[in-house]
């Protein structure tokens, strides 16, 4: 194995063409499996699972169960339906989350629950969670049973502490990266890091896989959290500021309210407690994030935990698929500027 470390920046702007390229063949057997098993005898279930699957998400996080196994060299097929699996979590957490937060858009549609209502939104959801889980079993590894239905349970117990933090100004900056760190990624660490369960690889491996995901995770969520104030909704696919509207004290707004002075944090105080949701309040709000520096250090914090994702590569061989997956950290940092 080859130590080298890459680093964030290059001379062209990076792209997930070379992740996709990688596993294109791959990822449409998982397809085929997804296609597969979100059918249903009740036609609501297809059709409404089918309006946030076939709705142009990246499907980054099977890619990275792609991507790894390509990485290690494992030359079997388990990580298709695993990564369909994931793919169903992610999704099921997606369509849950629609109905939490009340959302207009996603990826640029209208939302499930605003076309389907609440109730089937959320069943569905459920549909595909089981769904997951029974893919899961039919793989028949304990091991991968275990870091999956664990990713699951972070991955609400952190839209849980998210819920409960929302409206509330004085989360700290280590309750909040806990939240983003079990409700964004914890996915990322457990679909990085099953293809080297399948592939009977050493815990050194798994490890690295894990926390390349974790990181990459952090990182990503970390730019969501700037570009919510910073884009617009056709590079979102959502509306832009809708973290402000919904009271959610993300990392820029934490920053912010620390550095603000006594007219700022009574601003902050009102807005996130829903007192101030206006387009003049959302103007200001931005102002006060950039001459704070809010939003300039939300990304150097997303920076750092991007090249902690590519350090955990440098105990694998070099060639494309490190080369892809590192091209896919430096993705997910650029899509800010």
């Amino acid at each position: 194995m080859s130590a080298t470390v890459h680093h964030l920046g290059r001379d062209s702007a990076p792209s997930l063409e070379p992740l996709m390229s990688l596993v294109a063949s791959d990822m449409n057997q998982v397809n085929s499996v997804i296609l597969d098993r979100m059918q249903s005898e009740i036609p609501l279930i297809p059709k409404l699972a089918g309006h946030l699957i076939a709705g142009g998400g990246k499907r980054m996080r099977p890619m990275l169960t792609l991507a790894a196994a390509k990485l290690i060299g494992y030359p079997g097929d388990r990580h298709f339906k695993l990564a369909a699996a994931v793919e169903f979590i992610h999704t099921a957490t997606l369509l849950h989350d629609d109905v939490v937060d009340g959302s207009d858009l996603r990826r640029g549609k209208a939302a499930a629950n605003l076309i389907f209502g609440n109730p089937a939104t959320v069943l569905v959801g459920d549909f595909l969670f089981s769904r997951a889980f029974e893919l899961m079993v039919e793989d028949g590894s304990l091991k991968v049973l275990k870091i999956l239905s664990n990713a699951s349970a972070v991955i609400a117990e952190g839209e849980v502490n998210q819920l409960t933090a929302q409206r509330k100004i004085d989360t700290s900056e280590d309750r909040y990266l806990d939240i983003i760190g079990a409700k964004t990624a914890a996915l990322f660490a457990a679909a990085s890091r099953i293809s080297a369960v399948v592939a009977e690889c050493d815990e050194e491996a798994e490890l690295a896989l894990d926390s390349y995901g974790r990181n990459l995770g952090i990182a990503f969520q970390l730019v969501d959290d700037a570009i919510d104030y910073s884009s617009d909704r056709e590079t979102m696919g959502k509306d832009a500021g809708d973290d402000f509207r919904e009271g959610k004290v993300t990392l820029p707004v934490i920053l912010a309210y620390a550095r603000g002075s006594e007219e700022d944090r009574k601003f902050w105080k009102d807005a996130i407690i829903g007192h101030k949701s206006s387009d003049e309040d959302l103007a200001r709000a931005t102002d006060l994030l950039r001459s704070t520096g809010a939003i300039d250090d939300t990304m150097s914090r997303a920076r750092h935990y991007g090249q902690r994702a590519i350090d955990a590569l440098g105990i694998f061989t070099s060639g494309k698929a490190r080369e892809a997956m590192t091209e896919a950290v430096e993705f997910a940092i650029s899509r800010a500027y």
